[in-house]
């Protein structure tokens, strides 16, 4: 594991120890949004003859820093869903990414769209933690868990109604991962190691997902020639954050994105 990616985990369970001290693993269940009906995360991942994209709602990153100074989560929501993103992810680690927990639960009350809490969970608490603040769908980084950790957060996934994004980043995550307990694997094109980004790397890995898997690529996408190459390759989704943020009207560069897409397919 990385130098930085083993920094922001250790920080992530000091954080952790600290949220549980203040609200406790019943009392999650008890907070209003806990009964949410799920939305179908995978299903809307789903497009015959597209790409669909994941919008993340993203402020800052360790290697770029604040990325967008006018952040507001609950415009940015409103705009992904109406310039057609299929679902959302919103970044919910606060000391790496400058996330928020509260900005999950705006864009759950903002949109009808899935949401994705991507974050860097390693303990049943913050599935439960993601399904009280909103999220239909939580990402798990195989490269952080070690032995059964795995299996153990997709059993809570599913005990707690929500979806995973199950994330690799090399063939050894692929070939630790239990294929029979996942059905929406991403493989991240950023090697953390140079923080390089490579598409066709990424693509080969997804290659290695048994049949029937919703494919999803991440990291490093900015243009709807990434986007027709994925769909050429099979892959059925996008996750894009950066270069979204970057823009004026985050909602606008998306469905020009899938407007542009659609005239290379």
């Amino acid at each position: 594991m990385p130098n930085i990616l083993e920094e922001i985990v250790e920080q992530t369970k000091i954080d952790l120890k600290k949220r549980k001290d203040k609200v406790s693993f019943n009392d999650l269940g008890d907070m209003e949004l806990f009964e949410q009906p799920p939305r179908n995360f995978g299903e809307a991942l789903q497009i015959e003859n597209d790409v669909a994209i994941i919008a993340e709602i993203k402020k800052a990153s360790p290697s770029k820093g604040l990325i967008r100074p006018d952040f507001d989560p609950q415009k940015i929501a409103g705009q992904y869903q109406e310039g057609g993103a299929s679902a959302i992810s919103v970044l919910t680690d606060e000391p790496a990414f400058k996330g928020s927990l509260k900005y999950l639960k705006i864009a759950s009350e903002e949109v009808s769209i899935p949401l994705l809490r991507k974050d860097f969970i390693v303990d049943p608490y913050q599935v439960k933690e993601a399904k009280a603040y909103g999220a239909d769908a939580v990402l798990l980084i195989a490269t952080i868990t070690e032995g059964s950790q795995l299996d153990e957060l997709l059993h809570a996934t599913k005990e707690f109604g929500l979806q995973a994004l199950v994330e690799c980043y090399s063939e050894e995550d692929i070939e630790y991962v239990n294929f029979e307990h996942v059905d929406i694997l991403g493989v991240n094109n950023r090697d953390l190691r140079s923080f390089e980004v490579d598409l066709h790397r990424g693509i080969e890995l997804l290659h290695k997902a048994p049949e029937d898997m919703v494919l999803v690529s991440e990291s490093g996408l900015s243009s709807p020639e990434n986007l027709n190459l994925l769909f050429a390759e099979g892959i059925h989704a996008a996750l894009i954050g950066e270069y979204f943020m970057r823009q004026p009207d985050p909602g606008k560069a998306v469905k020009n994105m899938k407007s542009e897409l659609q005239k290379l397919i």
